[in-house]
């Protein structure tokens, strides 16, 4: 169901996309924006990934210089059945983490130091396995897409004064109206598109490792982290912040008006639920170290980097 949703949303996006077009300037208007989706899309697939992670400063790691995070990282790819994607620190207070990469093969994940240093290993496990979840669902291409058709639709309607309304004739006041509604109707799809994929995510990451609660209690703890510790960067360049796991941005803004990540209690509450349904199954899913999962246990159950 996640996944047909996501693909209607698209549709929609791309439909609102193509009208915006034809709206300025009819059949041609439309094609030209079709063809100016088309040449973003191909420059987001190839270099999105580089991109915010050089905006966010993030520094690559390996198991020499940080073990426990590489080696949790490295254990739920294997998990996961997934290439081992490259391992990042950004050096950012607020605790925080992301996915990127067009691709399982070409990907990325980054946690920062502030989500290292208030999170126990067990809970970083949960943060790691809901983002490499993104990677498997391939959800970095998705919201890459989405991210980029919301900021060509804002650029295309802010163009609509200077045509003056266009070949359809939409005058001052629709002009005005398509520069309010049309990026706002983008923003909402894109952040229906972003809050679908975080459902999925959390749950195929609890399945990665096996343990919801971990994923539960580290949502607990960082909950709210954009109002407590700013990210700056973030602040700066509001159309990243579906990236994160968590909402990285203040509500200080208009920008941050309409969220891109669903009701953390919502997403806590479901992790907790999905937990009491394994440990109620009569044969639970075998834990990733090659024993069965004791799903009665709390979040601070430790894994084999323990």
């Amino acid at each position: 169901m996640n996944y047909f949703k996501t693909t209607i949303l698209l549709a929609a996006m791309t439909g609102l996309f193509l009208a915006v077009g034809y709206l300025m300037a009819g059949e041609i208007g439309m094609m030209i924006a079709f063809a100016v989706a088309i040449a973003m899309n191909v420059y987001s697939f190839w270099n999105s990934d580089k991109a915010v992670l050089a905006m966010y400063g993030a520094t690559e790691v390996d198991a020499n210089t940080a073990p426990e995070y590489y080696g949790i990282v490295r254990q739920l790819a294997k998990n996961a059945d997934l290439p081992m994607p490259r391992v990042y620190i950004m050096d950012n207070p607020q605790p925080n983490a992301f996915a990127t990469g067009r691709n399982p093969q070409n990907s990325a994940v980054a946690a920062s130091t502030g989500l290292l240093e208030v999170l126990s290993p067990e809970e970083v496990a949960g943060v790691m396995a809901h983002e490499l979840a993104h990677i498997k669902n391939r959800d970095t291409l998705i919201m890459t897409i989405t991210a980029t058709f919301a900021g060509a639709i804002s650029m295309i309607a802010n163009f609509a004064l200077f045509f003056r309304g266009g070949r359809n004739g939409l005058g001052l006041i629709g002009t005005i109206a398509l520069m309010v509604l049309a990026p706002l109707a983008a923003s909402v799809v894109q952040m229906t598109i972003s809050r679908t994929r975080e459902y999925a995510a959390d749950r195929l990451g609890a399945e990665i490792c096996t343990q919801p609660l971990w994923l539960a209690s580290a949502l607990a703890k960082i909950s709210g982290g954009g109002r407590q510790v700013e990210n700056e960067v973030a602040e700066r360049n509001p159309a990243t912040a579906h990236l994160f796991i968590v909402n990285p941005l203040s509500g200080k803004n208009m920008d941050n008006l309409f969220s891109t990540h669903p009701n953390m209690e919502n997403r806590i509450t479901a992790l907790q639920q999905l937990a009491r349904q394994w440990q109620m199954d009569e044969t639970p899913p075998e834990g990733p170290w090659g024993q069965q999962t004791d799903y009665s246990q709390d979040a601070n159950r430790r894994g084999p980097w323990g």
